[in-house]
C-alpha cells in the first residue's frame, strides 16, 4: 500500500505537492469513486485516474538543463510566453524541478519522478543550490556576518566574494542556499538594501553545466541521480 499523491507522483504526473492539490480540487477518482481525502492508502490493483484517464507508471527521466532568460519555468503559459518545455524533448512528459524566475539563467533539473522532485526541493532536504549575484550595491562585512548566520526568514547560506567595483558600487559573488523559498536570493538582497542585477545559478548540488550552452540540456547519469538523492538523505538527517 502507498498514499495515493506518491501513487500520482510515480507515475510522473506531476509533485507530491501539486497531487494534493489535484485530490483536493476533485480530480482524481480511485475505482470509479472521486476521492478528495489527503493520505488515502491504494494499493497496486486500485485504478487511480485522474481527469478521467487511467495513469500508469512511466520510465523515469532525468535531465539537466541550462535555462537561458527569458523563459519560464512552467508546462503552460497562459500569455503564451516561452516556456523551458520549448527546449525539452517531446516523446517524454516532463516537467521543471522548482523553478528559476523568468530573468535567472542557469542549472534546471527536468524529470517525470515526482519523489525526486519533492525530495529536491522540499525544505527539510536541504538540497545546496549555488548561485552567481551580480549586484547593484556592495556587501558590507556586517552583510555577509548577516547571510553566514542567518537572519529575518531566511536560514544560514554560503558567501564567497568574486568581484567589487567600488566607482560603479557593484560586486559580484558566489551564494549557496540550503532552502527554496519563492525569490529567496533577490529577497534576501533587498532586505539588505541591494538590487541584484543579474542571477545564474551555477550549481545544484553538485550538478554544473559542463559544456552546456544556453537551451541545451542532457540526460543525467545514474550515478548523478543517485548522488542527487543521497544528498537529500544526509539533508534530512541535519
Amino acid at each position: 500500500m502507498e498514499r495515493l499523491q506518491k501513487r500520482m507522483a510515480q507515475a510522473g504526473l506531476c509533485s507530491r505537492r501539486t497531487a494534493e492539490k489535484w485530490i483536493l480540487e476533485g480530480r482524481v477518482k480511485v475505482n470509479g469513486v472521486v476521492c478528495t481525502t489527503l493520505g488515502t492508502q491504494v494499493s497496486g490493483d486500485d485504478v487511480v485516474e485522474v481527469d478521467g484517464h487511467p495513469i500508469e507508471r512511466e520510465e523515469y527521466a532525468y535531465y539537466v538543463f541550462y535555462k537561458p532568460k527569458g523563459c519560464i519555468c512552467s508546462v503552460h503559459d497562459e500569455k503564451n510566453r516561452k516556456t523551458v518545455m520549448d527546449y525539452m524533448p517531446k516523446d517524454r512528459r516532463i516537467y521543471p524541478v522548482g523553478r528559476l524566475d523568468y530573468d535567472t539563467s542557469g542549472v534546471l533539473l527536468m524529470t517525470n519522478d515526482g519523489q525526486f522532485t519533492n525530495e529536491m526541493t522540499h525544505p527539510r532536504y536541504h538540497l545546496p543550490k549555488k548561485y552567481i549575484v551580480n549586484l547593484q550595491g556592495i556587501l558590507d562585512k556586517e552583510d555577509i556576518r548577516k547571510i553566514r548566520k542567518g537572519f529575518s526568514i531566511y536560514q544560514p547560506a554560503k558567501v564567497h566574494m568574486l568581484e567589487t567595483d567600488i566607482t560603479r558600487d557593484r560586486c559580484r559573488f558566489e551564494l549557496t542556499i540550503f532552502e527554496g523559498k519563492n525569490h529567496e536570493v533577490k529577497n534576501m538582497m533587498e532586505e539588505l538594501g541591494h538590487h541584484v542585477r543579474r542571477l545564474h545559478r551555477a550549481a545544484f548540488g553538485e550538478i554544473e553545466l559542463g559544456d552546456l550552452h544556453p537551451g541545451e540540456y542532457r540526460i543525467l547519469k545514474p550515478y548523478e541521480v543517485k548522488q542527487l538523492k543521497l544528498l537529500a538523505q544526509q539533508g534530512e538527517n541535519l
